[in-house]
């Protein structure tokens, strides 16, 4: 037999938890008197009685007071107040988190009856350690996750774990970027709200090239133009081969390296066929070029070890004079004295570069979703958007703030910030690459005898393609 539904107890905790929520997201505010008892009645359908009992409830939680004669008032807080904690997690290796503290921080002054709970987890198997969390009950209420999260969630088949929501007041087209909310949107549904992003340009020290006999902004139209930059760049003072430094340096990262295919017309995958076509002469040529940079050209170190960071490294200890970067690294020169601007990527047959992108997730499961959504809706608001700008160089996606050149500060942000403008119409995801995650995985540990020159561009494409291939056939080449 069915079980009958109580519309009673469904209109009473219906008034206690709107009443809750809107106390505690800061749409009541301490000091404001609430709706006397006999609209709230009528509103809920409730008797004065029921009515008086769900305020008594708020009181007990120190949440409103009853003032004689005037009815109920959202309580100033006090240091008895009991907060609603809203657990947020982020990931450590993230370079805004000393920005992200100091968001929490406004926000709680601006919702004094919430603590926010901020969880540092490590990147290493961070989509594994939320997930495990959150089916235990025990996850967090928002998550910050990046397009390559959201793949891998997507290949784990545990998007079930999401609350979708995108703030009402956010209008794509008009507030935003489509692309941007491309990266977190699954078959025509955004899983998580947008928060920041940024495309792959080229990061360059103003003091070598100089130093080099460039005086002017470099332009670079070709990987011609880049090479013969990069020769400039590069010294060898004694002729013995040890270089004092580079004039670029390749990075092997699954977010840079692909953008010399994309800008050569090179694919993985024929979305046609859905088949491998990785040893296609442009993607050869492409790799060629990478290759040639380090062991013919010799304008870039050996890649010789697994880290993903070691231009990044070099840059800052102005070992090299260009790299490919993010705007969200770019934070890590507010503690060097670097000289440093920004220019979009040369190309071959095409431009190209790739797009990367953080946005923020709402766990299913959460019991505190309307402040989860509230917490969202401040993050992607113009006042935490513009200090997200103004205290570093990641792109918001708040339009507005984004473009807004009032907001630069020369001392953070780098001469020709907007050259992400530039950049974002040919800009490519990693799923516009038709690759499951797993498979940019297997590519990524497949190329490294290729970058240790082991194996030629020709005999890697030919091997990864077919173990693509096999895979994809359903034979378990992992």
């Amino acid at each position: 037999m069915l079980k009958r539904t109580n519309s009673f107890q469904e209109r009473y905790d219906r008034l206690l938890h709107e009443l809750r929520n809107e106390i505690l997201t800061g749409s009541i505010q301490p000091g404001d008197f609430i709706l006397p008892e006999n609209t709230l009645s009528e509103k809920y359908g409730l008797s004065r009685v029921s009515v008086r009992r769900v305020l008594a409830e708020l009181v007990d939680e120190g949440l409103i007071e009853k003032i004689a004669g005037k009815g109920n008032r959202v309580r100033l807080p006090g240091e008895e107040v009991k907060r609603e904690t809203l657990t947020v997690a982020w990931f450590s290796t993230s370079f805004e988190l000393d920005i992200i503290r100091q968001l929490v921080e406004v926000y709680e002054n601006d919702h004094p009856y919430v603590h926010v709970d901020l969880l540092v987890l490590p990147e290493t198997e961070y989509v594994d350690n939320l997930t495990n969390l959150m089916q235990y009950g025990v996850g967090p209420d928002v998550f910050i996750l990046s397009d390559i999260h959201i793949r891998q969630l997507v290949e784990a088949n545990r998007l079930d774990l999401l609350q979708p929501y995108v703030p009402e007041k956010i209008d794509v087209e008009r507030d935003s970027y489509q692309k941007v909310f491309d990266m977190f949107t699954v078959n025509g549904v955004t899983v998580a709200t947008p928060f920041v992003f940024s495309p792959v340009v080229i990061c360059y020290n103003e003091k070598l090239m100089k130093e080099a006999g460039v005086n002017d902004l470099p332009e670079m139209e070709d990987w011609t133009d880049l090479l013969a930059l990069a020769e400039k760049c590069t010294q060898d003072r004694s002729g013995d081969g040890i270089y004092e430094r580079f004039g670029f340096c390749f990075s092997a990262s699954q977010n840079r390296w692909p953008v010399f295919l994309l800008q050569n017309g090179g694919r993985f995958i024929d979305p046609a066929t859905g088949k491998s076509v990785m040893s296609e002469p442009n993607n050869i040529e492409a790799l060629q070029f990478c290759i040639d940079l380090m062991y013919k050209h010799k304008v870039s170190p050996i890649f010789s070890h697994g880290s993903t960071y070691l231009a990044e490294s070099l840059f800052k200890r102005e070992r090299a004079a260009m790299i490919l970067a993010t705007y969200y690294f770019m934070n890590e020169f507010r503690q060097h004295d670097i000289r440093w601007n920004v220019l979009p990527l040369p190309k071959k047959v095409q431009h190209g570069t790739l797009l990367l992108g953080g946005g923020l997730g709402i766990s299913r499961q959460s019991k505190v979703q309307e402040m989860a959504k509230d917490f969202i809706n401040f993050m992607t608001g113009k006042p935490a958007q513009t200090l997200l700008k103004q205290r570093g160089c990641t792109i918001p996606m708040l339009r507005e703030v984004a473009e807004d050149n009032s907001l630069l500060d020369p001392d953070i942000h780098p001469e020709e910030y907007n050259v992400f403008l530039e950049v974002l119409p040919y800009a490519q995801t990693l799923r516009d690459l038709h690759l499951k995650q797993s498979e940019v995985e297997l590519i990524q540990k497949e190329l490294d005898l290729m970058w240790a020159n082991m194996e030629t561009p020709e005999e890697a494409c030919a091997r990864i393609e077919e173990m693509l291939n096999r895979s994809r056939s359903g034979v378990n080449v992992l």
